[in-house]
């Protein structure tokens, strides 16, 4: 039997040998796989998908995320927004909040991948009296969320390579629009930041993008919250002595602490860090 007729006929299997079909889509796949798609698939509802996903998740048979399922092992290394924009969501929202009054009328703005950057430009977006702003973005969601500002915005979305699992585009392509930006201002994302390495990131096709945003704005802002602190991952993004203002909120000020010493401006958006603060945009 074909896959074409095992998907036609996949709504009236047996739910083991269905939740069978589902672990062999969703480990053939290269990320995130939505509960639409795998209804669409197997020809059933996707309340039943769901029911599903739910005894493989607990069975240990695949990952349920926040809108689908992902391989077992995804998030040892890295892991898809969905599940990563349910987490340290007020924290995110003060850093986004914090990180868009940085922004004037009439500023190019480049904003990175991730959940975090995602947050900036919700509250960009919600700054209605800002105009004339140009953001850059190698990001298909934050573009998406930036559209309700057109016309206030210009919104440009850089190319290249789709990723699923964070729906960013990578090399190649992605190179041939940033060298004809000169931006104010990048916000860059990351899962990582401390003294000896700077921003980092567990994924060097990401890492390479990360750095190519960097490169065209005059002025760098990390945007992470208090969880990212004393963690250094595989791809080196920027430097610290590289990076003009950190962006932060859920931390202490042990774990803002060294980043100061070592002459970073640290913006606290929540007030978390109590001792030595230094908020100064």
């Amino acid at each position: 039997m074909s896959d074409d007729d095992l998907s036609f006929l996949a709504g009236a299997l047996p739910a083991p040998l269905r939740q069978d079909r589902i672990v062999s889509i969703v480990d053939g796949a290269p990320g995130l796989v939505r509960t639409a798609a795998l209804a669409a698939s197997l020809g059933t509802s996707e309340v039943t998908v769901r029911q599903d996903l739910a005894v493989l998740d607990q069975e240990a048979r695949i990952r349920r995320v926040r809108g689908g399922a992902v391989r077992l092992g995804v998030a040892s290394t890295e892991r898809p927004f969905e599940e990563t924009a349910v987490e340290h969501q007020v924290a995110k929202a003060a850093i986004g909040r914090a990180a868009a009054e940085l922004v004037r009328p009439g500023q190019c703005v480049v904003l990175d991948v991730g959940t975090t950057p995602a947050a900036v430009a919700e509250a960009l977006v919600a700054r209605t009296e800002l105009t004339g702003v140009t953001v850059v973005t190698n990001s298909l969601t934050t573009a998406l969320a930036l559209e309700r500002a057109v016309p206030r915005f210009t919104v440009i979305v850089t190319g290249g390579t789709l990723r699923p699992l964070q729906h960013s585009l990578v090399a190649p392509f992605n190179g041939a629009v940033l060298p004809m930006i000169a931006a104010d201002v990048v916000f860059l994302g990351g899962t990582g930041l401390d003294v000896d390495h700077g921003l980092t990131n567990v994924n060097l096709p990401e890492t390479e993008a990360k750095r190519m945003l960097a490169a065209v704005a005059r002025r760098t802002v990390v945007v992470a919250d208090g969880s990212k602190f004393g963690r250094a991952h595989i791809g080196v993004v920027r430097a610290l002595e590289d990076i003009d203002v950190v962006v932060t909120a859920g931390t202490t000020a042990d774990a803002v602490g060294p980043i100061r010493a070592a002459g970073v401006q640290v913006v606290v958006a929540d007030g978390s860090d109590t001792v030595g603060r230094d908020q100064t945009p």
